[in-house]
């Protein structure tokens, strides 16, 4: 069985700039807010902090001061992924080698890879690194999806640990489900699938929600998995109520 990096709702944070680059003052605020609200990790150089229009030394300086910041009092999870193979390992090396927790891995994204291309492109960024890895699926953006069948090879890797899945397919959720069982854990990687994701044994989510209300998006998914259904669904009321 897989051991998941958290349990209940990691947030995607925003990076926020000022007219010199990275306002460090300011993302480090966000980064106490976070956890004094009681975030279960976070994950930096996601698609919401501004990964794609980010130089590799600003990535690599986020990154480092998240680490720097968070003291381990939660998870840091790094988006390290590319469409170039070996950009990747190098930056899921640096991840490593400045802390973090895990990585947060991206599909390759306009090269329209084959499922046989995926499943080459996460051995070789695994076999780099001894981190845990979440692979991540949202085809919407990058242009491929990753089939429950290739989930299931994907989960045969030690250190590939989980999937970001934000297809918005939930049929396809429950396919790898079914298809992998203990052997990759699942995070919702939409906010408005977050509790139809969890129903189909998931266990968590990677939010963007979270940014403005951690505390309570938090709460809902862990009053699911401790099996307060009623509650949970009241926790997702105020939750959006608070958005």
């Amino acid at each position: 069985m897989k051991t998941p990096l958290f349990l209940g709702c990691a947030t995607a944070i925003s990076t926020p700039f000022s007219d010199k680059g990275v306002n460090f003052e300011e993302f480090k605020k966000l980064i106490e807010f976070q956890i004094s609200e009681g975030i279960d990790a976070i994950v930096v150089c996601g698609t919401t902090g501004e990964s794609a229009t980010m130089s590799l030394e600003e990535k690599k300086e986020v990154i480092k001061f998240a680490v720097s910041t968070a003291k381990k009092r939660v998870p840091i999870i790094a988006g390290t992924g590319s469409n170039n193979t070996l950009s990747a390992i190098e930056m899921s090396k640096y991840a490593e080698s400045v802390g973090v927790d895990g990585l947060l891995v991206v599909t390759p994204y306009y090269n329209k890879a084959t499922q046989e291309g995926l499943i080459k492109h996460y051995e070789a960024i695994a076999q780099s690194v001894s981190l845990p890895i979440i692979v991540y699926s949202v085809q919407s953006r990058t242009g491929v999806n990753i089939l429950p069948e290739t989930c299931l090879e994907l989960s045969k890797i030690p250190n590939i640990v989980a999937i970001k899945e934000a297809s918005g397919n939930l049929s396809q959720v429950a396919s790898i489900a079914n298809l992998c069982r203990d052997n990759l854990v699942i995070y919702s990687g939409n906010d408005d699938q977050i509790l139809p994701v969890l129903s189909l044994g998931g266990c968590g989510v990677i939010s963007v929600l979270s940014n403005i209300a951690p505390k309570q998006t938090s709460k809902m998914v862990h009053d699911f998995l401790e099996r307060k259904y009623k509650r949970s669904k009241k926790s997702t009321i105020r939750c959006y109520s608070a958005y």
